[in-house]
């Protein structure tokens, strides 16, 4: 990965895909990609919101409250290392492969999950199912970056948002139906048959893409991986690993694997992602970091509203997934807002109004724990975050392909999703073991060692915010 000046706008924007230059992402030459993965990310989104909504049954009945946060961050570290794998995968043989093993993997990992009879298979799965989700994830932003000019980019981003609107509000509700009617393991099991059908829809272009791709029109198709990210990549992972573990076991002797897990992941991590990330550097240090400082903060609350309504509160888990509809109405609208032409000269702007909602989203969903809140603040509160959200990712994504030159889409699209799920680890670890220190579920005190923290590390993205176009 390398962090040098975008190449022209006619080299960076080259697509193999020919198109009149007032096609849309939906006309004819991009319509059928554009359906394929749209709908591989709808499927993820209803995936993520009626999981969210059956963890806190799933978790009660396998008798693993006390590793609630693991199922989650599980996910977040296996896919870590995929994501790199990933990045070198499509910018040396090009997107297809690693789409379809994503999808292979996301599948099994539900399967496995849904069929668990303890907690730690249930681990396991939710472990498999980010290998997949990692490939996945990094292959559709190289997909983008190949297939469509950079005039539309700001379009298929804001669709990929609205691909959540529809599960964010449906998702909830039929998952706490199932979950309350069927059982949570129906959650999991009736999703891996759908997933095939988006990559069977999009497969011509795909292949037309991908034959593009590894004919020459990428520098670095066809060579062999670089072990040494590869390396670091596992090292990162496990590293995350261990200090899961360690924050699971609150005893002096895991301070050992903390000080590994450390060791591991500190110098893996200065070593993968751009240099200068951890110190906000211009340009695309500080969208990398600002991604996870986004993404960590407002998924590692959002991981704990259901279950702090159901103990806290005594919600159904339908009602305590249905809070979280309204968040994913407004990340799309979010999203939509920061596609539009002339918002485009203050797109630094727009990021950081997104940070501030998003503080506000997470501290105001902790207000839910006084005694007097009526108990929809969380709902309103994630309707004022879903906003936000829709404005910051959605624009990071759009910057990233601008700052990465055709060759290294692949290794900086992983470089984001990397910042992404390992500020969700780090994040949801942390939190998980304060979480289990002040009492758990039954403890107010221990969601408000969650949401304040988050709050406040939310509120910092505004300063990495004003770093993100390079310097003159």
């Amino acid at each position: 990965m390398t962090t040098a000046e975008p190449q022209s706008n006619t080299e960076q924007t080259r697509t193999p895909i020919p198109a009149p230059d007032d096609a849309t992402v939906w006309g004819r030459p991009y319509r059928a990609l554009t359906l394929g993965i749209v709908t591989v990310v709808l499927l993820i989104a209803f995936e993520a919101t009626a999981i969210g909504t059956a963890m806190p049954i799933a978790a009660r009945e396998l008798d693993g409250l006390a590793l609630y946060a693991f199922a989650f961050s599980a996910f977040f570290t296996t896919s870590l290392f995929a994501m790199v794998v990933s990045g070198q995968w499509c910018d040396r043989n090009g997107p297809l492969p690693p789409l379809a093993a994503g999808i292979g993997g996301f599948a099994a990992g539900l399967v496995i999950s849904g069929t668990a009879q303890s907690m730690w298979p249930f681990v396991l799965g939710r472990a498999v199912q980010g290998i997949g989700g990692g490939l996945l994830i990094v292959a559709l932003y190289v997909v983008v970056g190949r297939a469509y000019p950079e005039r539309l980019r700001p379009t298929i981003m804001a669709a990929f948002s609205g691909a959540w609107v529809v599960p964010s509000i449906v998702g909830p509700l039929v998952s706490g139906t199932v979950t309350e009617q069927l059982g949570w393991r129906w959650v999991f099991l009736a999703i891996p048959a759908l997933v095939v059908v988006p990559l069977l829809t999009a497969l011509p272009a795909l292949r037309r893409l991908d034959a593009a791709g590894t004919d020459g029109g990428v520098a670095g198709a066809g060579a062999p991986m670089d072990r040494r990210r590869l390396r670091l990549a596992g090292g990162i992972a496990l590293g995350a690993a261990l200090l899961q573990y360690a924050g699971q076991d609150l005893r002096w002797v895991s301070l050992v694997p903390a000080a590994a897990g450390a060791a591991l992941l500190v110098p893996s991590a200065l070593r993968l992602l751009p240099r200068g990330t951890f110190r906000a550097g211009r340009g695309l240090p500080a969208v990398v970091l600002l991604r996870g400082v986004a993404a960590g903060t407002f998924i590692g609350a959002e991981s704990f509203i259901p279950l702090m309504l159901v103990t806290q509160r005594g919600l159904s888990p339908t009602l305590a997934g249905l809070s979280l509809a309204g968040g994913g109405v407004t990340w799309g609208l979010g999203s939509y807002l920061q596609s539009r032409p002339r918002l485009e000269p203050h797109r630094d702007r727009l990021v950081r109004a997104g940070m501030i909602l998003s503080a506000l989203a997470i501290a105001g969903a902790g207000l839910t724990l006084l005694p007097g809140a009526p108990v929809w603040t969380a709902a309103l509160a994630w309707v004022v975050g879903g906003l936000g959200l829709g404005l910051v990712i959605a624009s990071l994504s759009v910057l990233l392909l601008r700052l990465s030159p055709p060759a290294e889409a692949g290794a900086n699209s992983a470089a984001l999703q990397v910042s992404d799920a390992l500020s969700n680890v780090i994040l949801v670890s942390a939190t998980g073991t304060a979480f289990a220190a002040l009492g758990g579920a039954a403890h107010a005190a221990a969601f408000a060692a969650v949401f304040l923290p988050l709050a406040t590390i939310a509120l910092t993205g505004t300063w990495v915010a004003a770093r993100l176009r390079p310097a003159a």
